[in-house]
């Protein structure tokens, strides 16, 4: 690199990384800086990269080799490590962009600007190969809320005079109170899936957590929730408004849910229960009656339920569904009426293969498999793992003792309770990659 090479981030974020030999490491994310009172300028210290898997590792910057307009070059090794946020650290494109500031000296005075929103940041590497962040890109306040200003952004309508300004003539990058919004920081992580949202979302700190959540809408906060660990869990959903908190719950998977209620304070939980609707707290009731390691405890009461005379092409349609999980879709329980658990007497299960088979017209109560035995509710942790294995199963049903289906089991409810506690936090602690 030359003796000063400048970048900024909003065209640094999304570059591929390369190892010396050509091959990708991953993809930058975000670049982390650090702001000292007896240095006007914050000093670069990394790179936010993601790898495949979608974890976040950190990079520093002594590993770069090389920036130019298409890809970062780095000395090879990358540690794998989890990449978890220290207090004196901040990320540019997740907490400085969007954030409102005071701009001085005489280019502003001129152009009168004196409040204005951060659009981005150039960061410089000295002759000492050390970076820095040198200038602010700048756009001058319009008065609007952060809401508008994301929605402006979305359709690329943005208003405003703008300007390139030394970093040193910017006030209020690094005060609390200044803080990013949380729309911007959900548009910067966008095309993140809902595991790998759920992932940033834990590294923030509680107050930046709390704001995140009140900007998510109810069913995506539902779904990174669900991905959350426990704490976490608690802590957002304890930090809502009740009646937002028993809109999110609704729109959580049951099991979910239950597992949540059961780890708030009983008057708490039961509260939220009376503000949901009727008809979706009693599920939750009724798995919360039950041991959390059995099957019923694990089981989700939103299985595909259909009656044997319901055709093929029934079948299909109500498996294709894009809301419904891959491991619930594999299976079509058959039963008699009434069709919602607890249903009427169950009489088997159709696998997704074997509807692919059949004609259309064809009814599923002449394909059923009647091999595979129904789980009871008290069937332990143990029992329902075995018998998945054993059939090479993603999904298992759970009758009553009158031999009605209660719910199902997927291995994915078996696979979060098999696993550690802390597996949330822990699944991407690996050690250096060459």
């Amino acid at each position: 690199m030359s003796a000063s090479t400048r970048v900024f981030v909003a065209r640094l974020t999304g570059l591929a990384v390369f190892d010396p030999l050509g091959d990708q490491v991953g993809r930058v994310r975000d670049v982390v800086v650090m702001f000292s009172h007896t240095r006007p300028e914050p000093r670069v210290i990394g790179l936010v990269v993601e790898v495949p898997g979608r974890r976040r590792v950190f990079l520093p910057m002594t590993r770069v080799t090389s920036i130019d307009a298409g890809a970062v070059i780095t000395t090879g090794l990358v540690n794998m490590r989890r990449f978890e946020q220290r207090t004196n650290e901040t990320l540019v494109a997740a907490e400085l962009f969007d954030r409102t500031v005071i701009v001085r000296g005489p280019e502003a005075e001129a152009a009168g600007i004196s409040t204005a929103v951060v659009e981005d940041l150039a960061i410089e590497q000295r002759a000492r190969r050390d970076w820095f962040a040198v200038k602010v890109f700048v756009r001058q306040a319009s008065g609007v809320s952060s809401a508008s200003r994301a929605m402006s952004r979305l359709t690329r309508r943005r208003s405003g005079k703008t300007m390139l300004v030394d970093i040193r003539d910017v006030t209020g990058l690094h005060e609390q109170s200044a803080a990013q919004s949380a729309e911007r920081l959900l548009e910067t992580y966008d095309d993140l899936k809902v595991a790998d949202l759920a992932e940033v979302i834990h590294d923030l700190n509680p107050k930046r957590r709390a704001e995140v959540a009140a900007a998510l809408d109810d069913d995506k906060l539902a779904d990174v929730l669900e991905e959350l660990p426990e704490d976490d869990q608690v802590e957002i959903i304890a930090g809502l408004d009740t009646e937002r908190a028993a809109d999110v719950l609704e729109a959580m998977e049951p099991d979910d849910a239950a597992d949540l209620l059961a780890d708030l304070p009983p008057d708490q939980a039961e509260q939220l229960l009376q503000l949901m609707e009727p008809d979706e707290a009693a599920p939750l009731r009724r798995l919360l009656s039950y041991d959390e390691n059995t099957a019923g405890g694990m089981m989700t009461t939103e299985p595909v339920v259909l009656a044997p005379e319901a055709t093929i092409a029934e079948a299909l349609a109500m498996v294709r569904k894009e809301e419904l999980a891959p491991a619930l879709a594999s299976v079509v329980y058959v039963c008699r009426p009434p069709l919602e658990v607890p249903t009427g007497r169950y009489l088997g299960l159709v696998h997704i293969q074997r509807l692919l088979r059949e004609p259309p017209h064809a009814s599923v109560g002449t394909i059923i498999d009647k091999d595979v035995e129904p789980l009871e509710a008290g069937a332990a942790l143990g029992v329902v793992a075995r018998t998945l294995a054993t059939y090479n199963l993603v999904s298992l049903p759970v009758v009553d003792d009158d031999g009605r289906l209660i719910g199902a089991v997927t291995v994915d409810d078996v696979l979060d309770h098999i696993l550690p506690e802390d597996w949330r936090e822990e699944r991407h602690e690996l050690e250096v990659m060459p």
